[in-house]
């Protein structure tokens, strides 16, 4: 990302993705902090600020997990600051705790927490909608549809959260995030970092009786909130016709454009925030003759207009449109009755995801294996690829930091088979540590995988507290792994490389004989970082047995005509096939290692 590009003067027409229109943003609010935790779609957010935070004076930080960036921003706006957190969706459960108890205590500084909603599960394990956390924590998100109003709303958000003394979301979805459009800039705010706290013990301490008082005041304030959303300018009636159409976020831009294909005559209303301006709803009711809903997510524009109006509501909730997965102009168009755009034809076989060739994650699955680790319970990261064929690595995989604790819960249940835990580095920093503590305290008996690669791989190389790095790139203290997993109280812990296959399945086969929590730290970079000199095996005698393609999988192994060959375009000379091969048939140039 070109310093340049969100550095622009005011004025400046610039084409940025949605999440580099977010970091504008944050530079003409005059943001101080900004902190999170990589999650696609909402990564590029922190990458994009951290080039210029020295230079700024910002700080900058990938934070431990979203429950600890979402503090980190609390303290700061306590101080008066402004603060900026980013994370995905499935990251504000973890930072609900903070979150829902933040509206109590209520800002100084404003605070934006700007949300990655992934509809579709382009990347995630589930379509949660993060409007459910603004309903119950009765606060308020702004929902851009495309990359200006990213920006926009972001300067809006803290304007509106330091008015009413809340968390703002911004709540952005993967079309968003990761469209990109022309951005306008406006003035560039530089910040001056001279935070002051003013003590106030019942505001900032949430014992019971001050949190009474304090949610009582946010209840009181509610009226001026809803008051603000009928007159946030985003808002907006458009056209004329007997058919009210709702829509927000990219949502409503496929609306007006199927409103226009099908030669519809209707009046569209533009919803930017939610809560939604229900007098701008009721104002559409009383124009038209039927309404339809179109929104990412659950239905919870639908339910807000079908408790105000009078005519009837069409959406989600009544059937005509569907529920799960990205809203798309054609949705729109069959919602509205009319004849959808034929298909595009398929002339791309279908790609499912796959390890890269040369992972180490693949030798860790195929090592296990063959020291009969037989339960896994995995986790989240690129290692949770290792669930398709030939591997079939990993059992079961629910959220970020679980795998612990489901194979304890599995021994805890008796399990006739030692069940195993597969985590890696960056999982185990967010979320990890705290099951392996319960796993040692509660006696499970399990063997506990840790896949250090040495960077936060699936969202795209993010520096964690084991590299040894900050996201701004200067050095940090490096988190030695091996003493914080002794220091949990475990005492059978081993290093060994995974792409050395025969060390491999030997320190499985000593850990699975512990009689209690093991720990094994399979420690290779990813390819991706990995230096390796460059030696493409060559295939000499293959007998087609086909042992490398059905029990390992590497991409780079390629199905021939009597045999297999290697792929030199994909291969990163890992050596592994050299290992694997039964009969001796993968051989490194020049006699060289594997």
């Amino acid at each position: 990302m070109s310093k340049v590009r969100i550095e622009a003067t005011e004025g400046a027409k610039v084409l940025l993705m949605g999440n580099e229109a977010v970091a504008r943003g944050a530079l003409e609010a005059g943001v101080t902090v900004a902190s999170g935790y990589p999650g696609t779609p909402s990564s590029e957010i922190i990458e994009t600020l951290a080039p210029v935070a020295t230079a700024r004076d910002i700080h900058v930080e990938w934070s431990i997990n979203e429950k600890v960036a979402l503090e980190v921003a609390a303290g700061a706006s306590y101080a008066g600051a402004r603060a900026l957190v980013t994370m995905k969706h499935v990251g504000l459960n973890v930072a609900a705790d903070p979150f829902m108890s933040l509206t109590n205590t209520g800002t100084v500084g404003g605070l934006v927490v700007a949300v990655g909603d992934d509809p579709g599960m382009h990347s995630s394990q589930n379509e949660q909608d993060s409007r459910m956390y603004v309903k119950g924590a009765k606060t308020l998100t702004l929902v851009p549809a495309d990359p200006q109003e990213a920006k926009d709303f972001v300067v809006a958000g803290f304007e509106l959260s330091e008015r009413f003394e809340i968390p703002v979301i911004l709540r952005l979805t993967t079309r968003v995030c990761h469209t990109r459009g022309p951005v306008t800039f406006g003035p560039d705010t530089r910040p001056e970092r001279k935070g002051s706290f003013t003590k106030d013990p019942g505001r900032f301490i949430m014992i019971p009786a001050n949190a009474r008082r304090r949610y009582r005041q946010l209840l009181d304030r509610q009226p001026d909130i809803m008051a603000a959303i009928d007159a946030f300018p985003h808002n907006r009636l458009e056209g004329e016709g007997d058919i009210g159409v709702i829509a927000t976020g990219p949502a409503a831009r496929y609306a007006k454009e199927a409103v226009a294909r099908v030669g519809l005559k209707a009046v569209l209303l533009t919803v930017a925030t939610y809560p939604p301006p229900l007098a701008l709803i009721k104002e559409l009711d009383s124009r038209v003759e039927r309404i339809y809903v179109f929104e990412d997510g659950d239905p919870f524009l639908e339910e807000d207009a079908l408790r105000v109006c009078t005519h009837e509501v069409r959406g989600k909730v009544s059937g005509h449109v569907q529920h799960d997965g990205e809203m798309t102009v054609d949705r729109a168009m069959t919602a509205l009755g009319r004849e959808q755009t034929a298909p595009v034809a398929e002339t791309v076989p279908p790609r499912p995801p796959v390890l890269c060739p040369g992972c180490s994650h693949r030798s860790a699955y195929y090592a296990m294996k063959r020291a009969k680790c037989r339960v896994v319970a995995g986790d989240i990261g690129c290692y949770t690829l290792g669930l398709a064929p030939p591997l079939k690595g990993i059992d079961t995989c629910l959220d970020m930091g679980a795998s612990i604790g489901k194979a304890s819960g599995m021994d805890f249940a008796g399990l006739d088979e030692r069940p195993s835990a597969v985590i890696g580095d960056s999982t185990f920093f967010h979320s990890g540590i705290t099951g392996l503590i319960n796993a040692v305290y509660n006696k499970a008996r399990i063997t506990v995988v840790i896949l250090d690669n040495r960077i936060t791989a699936m969202t795209g190389h993010q520096e964690n507290p084991g590299t040894g790095r900050l996201v701004t790139g200067e050095p940090a203290p490096a988190v030695d792994m091996e003493a914080l997993v002794r220091a949990c109280g475990v005492e059978f812990v081993q290093i060994t490389d995974p792409q050395d296959i025969s060390a491999a399945i030997a320190v499985f086969k000593e850990a699975n004989a512990h009689d209690g929590v093991s720990v094994v730290i399979l420690r290779s970079p990813c390819v991706f970082k990995a230096k390796r000199k460059k030696l493409v095996p060559v295939v000499d005698g293959c007998n087609d047995c086909q042992v490398c393609i059905n029990t390992f999988g590497c991409p780079a192994i390629v199905r021939i005509e009597g045999g297999v060959a290697i792929d030199e375009a994909l291969c990163t000379s890992c050596g592994v096939c050299v290992q694997i091969c039964p009969h001796g048939a993968f051989v490194l140039p020049g006699g060289g290692d594997a």
